[in-house]
């Protein structure tokens, strides 16, 4: 039998889940060169000139890579990299480490006043959670960029 309070409200089960896909060495980073290698693996390269994308790498303490998330799919000169859903990727896989990719269809590689602004908000919500940002890549077809690289984290 369904009480007073059972009738007037609802609300939605929230249920999370990770998918571990099967045992297989996990791909450790420790440069922006292997950052990029790993990303081309990923990214949808045939679309890499028409629009931008934004991904999350997600790693643990050994700087492996426990998996990835595609976060937005944009236009032909933006794409939104939204806080939250970033946060949730990371805690869902108990992730130690973050690093956060995109690419620029323009191929231009210079970050822009929005990149540079997402990636210092990531940073700074990251030190409060205990799971850092190791770096911010932006990739074109031929080459990358790394805020890391370039002293800007």
């Amino acid at each position: 039998m369904k009480t007073e309070y059972q009738t007037q409200f609802t609300a939605g089960e929230v249920t999370l889940g990770y998918i571990k896909k099967e045992q297989q060495l996990a791909y450790k980073i420790q440069s922006s060169q292997d950052c990029n290698k790993f990303l081309r693996t990923i990214f949808p390269l045939e679309k890499i000139n028409h629009r931008e994308y934004a991904y999350l790498l997600l790693l643990n303490r050994n700087s492996h890579v426990v998996g990835y998330y595609q976060l937005s799919a944009g236009g032909i000169s933006g794409t939104m990299i939204d806080p939250k859903l970033v946060f949730q990727c990371a805690l869902l896989a108990n992730a130690s480490a973050i690093i956060l990719c995109h690419n620029h269809p323009s191929t231009n590689l210079t970050p822009s006043k929005a990149d540079e602004s997402i990636t210092q908000k990531i940073k700074q919500a990251g030190k409060f959670m205990d799971i850092s940002l190791l770096d911010h890549i932006i990739i074109t077809d031929t080459s990358y960029y790394s805020f890391a690289d370039e002293g800007m984290l």
